[in-house]
């Protein structure tokens, strides 16, 4: 009988970091009953789809070897506003979700490092995340896709490697980055715009039951506390009805 998704979500502590995401993983993996390539199979490109100019940064580089906490102060707090609602007709996600993410801030062994202590929702949604120990990167990332991997995974009966390695190859090889412009507290800030769809052209298509077309949208912004502005991955029906978005956005009030 399959389990229910929050009982995969709370199966064990989300204690994942960046590198964990942006590290390549070499080693085979097993899809949907069968064994299968642990990636997409695609003809190698430069690494970590690199800028097309020096002043739009790869994918990677962005999200993951940035020290995004170096602007945050420490005894602060930065809340992100999480929603998820899927299209699924008695699908496992069941009813709409609203809930936050809390991190606490303090000082690391750098200047640009933290220790972060987190609140991944609440009351019955609560699951275990961090503590994060002297983290120059900014783990809000990391949660939310390995939350949204659980989710994905647990929905589509997958294997949760096959599906990490095809989006770490989609960051890799697939992702565009556009310079964006975001609103933050009256000002206009400078920042970029990560678009991706990882699982396109994979060769366990019929295995993704319409989430082959899922787009993963990240925007973020140096100047903003945290540099994440907000995470998406979302999934529409042919039809243009949606069979889930999951979102991620960074609370204003809190800086």
């Amino acid at each position: 009988m399959r389990r229910s998704i929050l009982a995969v979500a709370l199966s064990t502590a989300l204690v994942t970091t960046p590198s964990a995401w942006a590290a390549s993983d070499t080693a085979p993996a097993t899809a949907p009953e069968t064994a299968a390539q642990g990636s997409t199979g695609q003809g190698s490109t430069s690494k970590d789809s690199a800028a097309k100019g020096s002043a739009v940064p790869s994918a990677g580089d962005l999200l993951f070897e940035q020290p995004q906490m170096k602007n945050t102060a420490p005894g602060s707090t930065l809340t992100y506003d999480y929603s998820r609602r899927s299209g699924i007709e008695r699908g496992p996600y069941g009813p709409p979700l609203n809930d936050t993410i809390k991190f606490t801030i303090e000082p690391g062994k750098s200047a640009e490092s933290r220790d972060i202590r987190v609140q991944m929702f609440s009351g019955g949604n609560r699951v275990p995340a961090g503590p994060f120990t002297d983290m120059p990167g900014n783990p809000v990332l990391s949660l939310f896709l390995e939350n949204h991997l659980k989710g994905l995974a647990g929905l589509l009966e997958a294997n949760p490697r096959y599906i990490k390695n095809a989006i770490r190859k989609g960051l890799r090889e697939k992702a565009t980055v556009t310079p964006t412009q975001v609103a933050f507290k009256g000002r206009t800030l400078e920042g970029f715009r990560v678009e991706m769809q990882p699982f396109l052209g994979d060769p366990l298509t019929e295995r993704m039951r319409g989430f082959e077309t899922t787009t993963y949208t990240f925007v973020v912004a140096p100047e903003v506390p945290g540099e994440i502005v907000s995470l998406q991955a979302r999934t529409l029906k042919p039809d243009g009805g949606e069979l889930l978005e999951e979102r991620l956005d960074y609370d204003q009030k809190d800086s």
